[in-house]
């Protein structure tokens, strides 16, 4: 492979800030010789094929307790061998209600922490805490999370882990140095069709695969100039800060997943175009009145920003977002190969030999064929729900995972590799589209072929 900029460890976020650095970065080194910059310290060790130690009971403890959280809390209650022991928020009301929640559904209540920015510090002092679950704001991510490893809880994240570079490496590292999982909690991998076609791809169906394309496309402008939903308008405002990939990883991390990315692959190079910001103002123009806080902002996140990424292999993958335009829900979840070619949105597929003529086909015959032991075993569980029951089959997952003692599914270099377009596209886009070098999280040990979301059949431990 040809030799590439590479991106330094400390990557600023945020459009101007990443510019003005571009001076510091180096020009010469190859993806290779980023990994080498970053070696391990004595005693530091890989996590790859490391399994949980064995829970007899899961005790969680909850950090943000919003939209996401609170949704999520329903769930990780009904697992069976699973209890939420402490919760967390700024907003110490919160905290409370999400206690007589669980409290209301004859669950015991757990631990309340709230008022201040740091009380979840105060909830990872616990020692009945095994793994830490964070649904805050995506810059909070990156702290709670390295908090939560060094005080020896397993993290599951939700997207991003982080939003910056040396943050993704440092918390490759930090896991490896305490022994404790840190994942990104991507419910999407757990989706019935990306779960079918994960299969499908393996067993060969589309003979090799070659390219495929995901992303994020949701029209949330509605949600984002809400002045209730997303607290502080958070969300929105990161449309101020930065022209970048944000949230791609719905529909990137399945994709990789089909292409053994990190177990066989990886992702190698990355380049990002994106188009003008018209669509935040544009609604902001015919929906706000005079007076509303966001007409002080000024949007500069292109409506679409794409990252077209090549692997080590030689594969293709597209990865988009956009949630300022008016469109229909996508997560495009579309692989390709010598053979066929599989699109989710609408489910359709077109594989040889079954099918000629140039016209797409049913998909649903497919999937039900090649569904995902974990969906033949939940399909018909009473707990089965949120966003098509993918969020339960996660949080499912996880639990029998540690109680169980086995590998995760997703480990910290999955989740670094999902979330490093995030900081990446803003290098390429301040250079002007050029590719950039990815980071081997991994440090080689992507080459050799391991079990992930293809996992074997396995039951919930009694």
């Amino acid at each position: 492979m040809a030799d590439l900029p590479s991106v330094s460890r400390r990557t600023l976020f945020g459009g101007a800030l990443a510019a003005g650095a571009l001076a510091a970065i180096p020009t010469s080194a190859t993806a290779a010789e980023e990994a080498e910059s970053s070696p391990r310290r004595p005693g530091q060790r890989s996590m790859i094929g490391v399994p949980f130690e064995r829970h007899q009971t899961v005790r969680i403890g909850m950090i943000g307790l919003g939209n996401r959280g609170m949704s999520m809390i329903g769930g990780w209650s009904a697992v069976p061998g699973a209890a939420v022991t402490a919760v967390c928020d700024i907003r110490a009301e919160r905290a409370k209600a999400a206690a007589d929640k669980l409290a209301a559904d004859g669950r015991p209540r757990p631990a309340e922490y709230g008022g201040s920015a740091d009380a979840y510090k105060k909830m990872l002092a616990r020692d009945d805490i095994d793994l830490v679950y964070i649904a805050t704001p995506w810059e909070f991510h990156y702290p709670q999370g390295k908090a939560a490893l060094v005080a020896g809880k397993h993290v599951g994240i939700e997207l991003p882990i982080a939003t910056e570079l040396d943050q993704l490496w440092d918390l490759v590292n930090t896991s490896e140095q305490t022994r404790k999982h840190l994942f990104l909690a991507e419910n999407c991998s757990y989706g019935r069709n990306e779960l079918a076609i994960l299969k499908m791809a393996h067993e060969g169906v589309f003979g090799e695969v070659t390219n495929g394309h995901g992303g994020y496309l949701h029209d949330l402008r509605e949600l984002l100039f809400s002045d209730t939903y997303y607290t502080d308008a958070w969300r929105r405002k990161w449309h101020t800060r930065s022209t970048a990939s944000f949230y791609p990883m719905h529909g990137l991390a399945p994709i990789a997943a089909c292409m053994d990315v990190n177990r066989g692959d990886r992702f190698a190079t990355l380049r990002a175009t994106a188009t003008e910001p018209k669509g935040l103002a544009d609604y902001r123009k015919r929906h706000m009145p005079p007076g509303h806080p966001s007409w002080k902002e000024t949007y500069i996140n292109g409506d679409l920003v794409s990252c077209l990424i090549e692997t080590e292999q030689g594969r293709i993958i597209r990865a988009e977002h956009d949630v300022s335009s008016p469109r229909p829900y996508s997560r495009i979840n579309s692989l390709a190969g010598s053979r066929g070619i599989v699109e989710d949105y609408p489910a359709r597929i077109y594989v040889e030999p079954d099918h000629s003529g140039h016209a797409w086909k049913d998909f649903g015959p497919y999937r039900d064929r090649h569904d995902h032991w974990l969906w033949k075993k939940l399909k018909d569980d009473p707990n089965l729900g949120g966003h098509g029951g993918m969020d339960y089959v996660l949080q499912w997952r996880i639990v029998q995972q540690m109680r169980a003692g086995l590998v995760p599914d997703i480990d910290v270099y999955d989740s670094a590799a999902w979330c490093s377009p995030v900081p990446l596209s803003v290098v390429s886009l301040a250079r002007g589209g050029k590719p950039v070098a990815v980071p081997d999280f991994t440090r080689g040990g992507w080459s050799k072929p391991r079990a992930g979301l293809d996992s074997q059949p396995s039951d919930m431990p009694k």
